[in-house]
């Protein structure tokens, strides 16, 4: 008889949020303007748009979010009845250097994390910091096109130096960049590069220069290592994590032109930046994709020290959906998160195209434990989905319930085959901004927010059917799903 090993003791589960999706709040207490501020609102058939500066008349749902930044005591009194042990939250940049001329960090956006790890700590709810998530001061898009200039890299050291020495007995867990893969496809250019080239006008439709935008990745990747290096200096406990944004990828059948290309796209796209923040330089399967793709690093010797010295320690993902490969042009292809790719037959989709496939989280929990061998948290993982606000107030949310329920079962069948699992950070563990399109209606969160596409609403919070499932899920370790 098969018997699944239970969760570890100390497992942390969780939820995450980002700052640019869930705080508003985007020029009060000395705030400077993010990329994130500069998106109007979109929806799944009308993209997002990126302005030039604020427009008069545009609605920029960034602006407010969830109001977070006025919330934040009622939130985390939430997540503390939901029973979280862990909360992914990140830090907005333009809060702590509003612009150019910021010499000294603003005492202010420091302030309100002061209050937020306070209030964290008052629930035993261990924080999980994400310090790039989005969220790029946007005088940097005008001076230098973002992260493709070593200007951004500095400076985002010096906030790493700030954040460290303010937090040093706050925090713990940090995690570099978000996603930090997504600047290997073109969509990656302006959330993850803060890059924008002359003709970009929609977030899924950009203008794209490969060779820039593997330069600010490389530019992220060396950030990463030496953010590591100071922060061990400044406190020998803190734990550095990557992220990436895992896409698994099946061939599509059997020929072996689709096994070719899907291991191909998996080392480019999920393989390639864990690599170097794991193992601490270039894989081999990089440099012919890069000589082949005429793409050329500047890329110093002190950079390849850097590299190495500055690995991170544990690894973090996120996981929606998984896709499919094929070298037939004609075979039928869904959307997704980040990328697409050739349609899988055996699953479902969601209504914004992205397929479902919790079996694919083993699939993936064994594939990145196999090749690091290091502690694993996902740290994103949820479905997007309308809610029904009923009569009564209630939202039964049944089909997120069984949607995290049949991931978590996956999850453990992972610990079962080995797999060093120490948690997971639901994400949306509230209704956020989606990033992607916009949207509130595309509602990730056990908890509700009483907030429309278009920025009507009460900003109530309430919580979901799955608030209760997911609180009796964390009291019983897993083993009520």
């Amino acid at each position: 008889m098969r018997t699944l090993k239970n969760f570890p003791e100390g497992f942390y589960w969780g939820g995450a949020t980002a700052a640019n999706q869930i705080e508003g709040a985007w020029d009060v207490d000395g705030k400077g303007i993010s990329i994130a501020d500069v998106m109007t609102e979109g929806s799944f058939g009308e993209p997002r748009r990126i302005t030039r500066g604020i427009v008069e008349g545009e609605y920029y749902p960034a602006h407010e979010a969830i109001d977070f930044y006025h919330h934040y005591k009622e939130d985390i009194a939430l997540f503390a009845e939901m029973g979280l042990k862990m909360y992914r939250l990140s830090i907005a940049w333009s809060r702590i250097f509003p612009d150019s001329n910021s010499d000294t960090p603003n005492e202010k956006g420091l302030e309100f994390y002061d209050k937020v790890f306070k209030e964290l700590k008052k629930y035993n709810i261990e924080p999980l910091v994400t310090i790039y998530h989005n969220d790029l001061p946007y005088h940097f898009v005008e001076e230098c096109n973002g992260w493709s200039s070593r200007k951004v890299l500095d400076q985002y050291l010096e906030l790493c130096k700030v954040l460290f020495t303010r937090y040093k007995n706050d925090v713990k867990y940090w995690i570099t960049f978000n996603e930090i893969n997504d600047l290997t496809v073109p969509l990656g250019n302006w959330n993850h590069g803060g890059i924008l080239h002359e003709g970009t006008k929609y977030f899924v439709d950009q203008v794209d220069d490969p060779n820039m935008r593997y330069q600010a990745l490389h530019n992220q990747m060396v950030a990463s290592a030496e953010a590591v290096v100071i922060g061990k200096k400044i406190n020998p406990e803190f734990q550095f994590g990557s992220m990436i944004c895992h896409i698994t990828v099946y061939p599509h059948t059997c020929h072996p032109d689709d096994v070719l290309l899907a291991q191909r796209e998996d080392l480019i796209r999920n393989c390639f930046c864990g690599d170097v923040m794991h193992r601490g330089e270039y894989p081999y399967y990089a440099l012919r994709y890069f000589e082949e793709n005429d793409i050329q690093i500047e890329m110093t010797e002190a950079d390849k020290a850097i590299l190495k010295e500055g690995i991170c320690d544990f690894y973090t993902f996120s996981y929606y959906m998984t896709i499919c490969k094929s070298a037939d042009p004609n075979t039928a292809q869904t959307s997704g998160n980040i990328m697409g790719g050739a349609k899988n037959p055996y699953l479902e989709v969601n209504e914004w195209d992205w397929q479902i496939d919790p079996k694919g989280l083993r699939y993936t929990l064994n594939h990145v434990y196999d090749r690091y061998r290091l502690p694993v948290m996902i740290t994103e993982n949820g479905l997007g989905a309308r809610d029904v606000v009923e009569a009564d107030g209630q939202i039964h949310d049944d089909y997120r319930i069984e949607y995290t329920r049949q991931h978590i079962q996956q999850m453990q069948e992972a610990i079962t085959d080995g797999v060093e699992l120490v948690g997971y950070t639901s994400w949306g563990i509230i209704d956020v901004v989606s990033c992607s399109t916009g949207e509130m209606d595309k509602r990730y969160g056990f908890i509700h927010v009483d907030k429309d596409n278009h920025g009507n609403g009460t900003l109530k919070r309430t919580k979901k059917d799955s608030f209760h499932w997911y609180k009796k899920v964390i009291e019983t370790n897993g083993q009520e799903l």
